[in-house]
């Protein structure tokens, strides 16, 4: 399914057709032969279906409403997932239990590693995570009022702060500078309208940061890390994927962005990888398991 799901964004151009799929990350994503469990599995993946199928529905049900109202075509309506397919608590300690049962592992909200690895195609890591696997998620935003080029397809990398400062540069906003005599910190992110109505450049660095695992890109190359393990990096032009490890090829680049990622570190509050490990050693701290 992953091959044929590759194949047709491909197809559609949504992908660069010189990227390479992405192996299986996990070594419990077996074949669907192998798996033991096909029950439950189907049973998470209709859930799933259920739960895309009432969005898809209600979407609509709003798009008639400013229809009916004659205001759909000077609303922007801003579509995104959730970023990265679900993979937590993938395993069954207890397949006697059935779909909807006490036990943790089989608990609503997660359709374990096969599924997420299908849903991340062609991408590395799942959810929690900063490969792309872990943070891209599809963005379609419709305005016909002020967007004039229907279907366009544009490849500058964005972030979910940028959303805020899009949405207040399109309603020529002002964002408040403080609230209840509070300064209040200044946007991150950056307006992505330029983007979508010319395609021009946008922000220099984005940075991500979740449980230890982190990231930074600057244009078309992306310094990442798994928790407490050494950073890699990427071309992304060439590399969507994130197969070719360049560092040990490029440790003055590394150096360079990893630098950066410390400022960011600083400036926004961020735990470094040192304090994390503080952190992350409190007795009774509760961690989900991370599969590498």
């Amino acid at each position: 399914l992953r091959a044929e799901k590759f194949e047709r964004m491909r197809a559609m151009g949504l992908i660069d057709p010189d990227w390479s799929l992405s192996p299986k990350e996990a070594s419990d994503v077996v074949a669907w032969e192998d798996e033991p469990h096909k029950e439950w599995r189907l049973w998470a993946m209709e859930v799933y279906a259920a739960l895309v199928d009432r969005m898809d529905r209600n979407i609509g049900r709003i798009v008639r409403l400013l229809e009916d109202a004659g205001q759909f075509d000077n609303t922007m309506i801003i579509f995104l997932s959730d970023n990265g397919g679900n993979a937590e608590f993938p395993n069954i300690k207890d397949p006697s239990v059935l779909p909807g049962g006490n036990d943790y592992e089989t608990a609503y909200g997660h359709y374990g590693n096969g599924w997420a690895n299908l849903s991340n195609t062609p991408f590395r890591m799942y959810k929690h995570y900063i490969h792309e696997g872990g943070i891209a998620s599809p963005f379609i935003v419709h305005w016909p009022a002020r967007l004039k080029e229907p279907g366009v397809l544009r490849g500058q990398p964005v972030q979910l702060t940028d959303v805020m400062a899009t949405v207040v540069d399109a309603t020529d906003s002002t964002y408040p500078t403080e609230y209840n005599g509070h300064s209040i910190y200044p946007m991150e992110g950056v307006s992505m309208m330029p983007i979508f109505e010319r395609g021009d450049i946008h922000k220099e660095y984005l940075f991500w940061e979740h449980e230890g695992n982190c990231g930074v890109r600057r244009n078309e190359w992306k310094l990442v890390r798994f928790y407490k393990k050494p950073w890699e990096l990427y071309h992304m032009d060439q590399d969507g994927t994130e197969t070719r490890n360049l560092a040990a090829e490029q440790p003055e680049l590394v150096q360079q962005l990893a630098e950066q990622y410390d400022l960011w570190t600083k400036r926004t509050n961020v735990l470094t990888q040192e304090e994390y490990e503080k952190f992350d050693s409190r007795p009774n701290r509760r961690r989900k398991k991370q599969q590498l």
